[in-house]
């Protein structure tokens, strides 16, 4: 039996919601983190902040993370992770953006 198109909209908005709960959670997890080991008091461009987070995520799940400091490829800005652009704001600015 095929749903109708409204039912399936409704369940796209209903999981929508959930993952923007999920996300916000997620953020002021990394957030309350992020502060605790003092990054809230750190004067930081955003853009490092992320690559910064970006090179811990893939320490994390087994890639291997740049060993220097800086911005090697100019393209910090441009990753699709948004757990970590999420991160990078909630440690920025201490809330979650979600």
């Amino acid at each position: 039996m095929k749903k109708p198109s409204s039912k399936i909209r409704d369940e796209i908005a209903k999981l929508q919601e959930q993952l923007k709960a999920a996300e916000t959670r997620e953020a002021e997890r990394i957030g309350r983190i992020a502060l605790k080991a003092g990054l809230g008091e750190i004067e930081v461009d955003e853009a490092e902040l992320q690559a910064a987070f970006e090179d811990l995520a893939k320490r994390f799940r087994g890639g291997k993370a740049a060993t220097t400091g800086g911005n090697k490829g100019g393209n910090a800005g441009e990753s699709s992770a948004p757990s970590a652009q999420n991160a990078a704001g909630a440690a920025a600015s201490g809330t979650a953006e979600a």
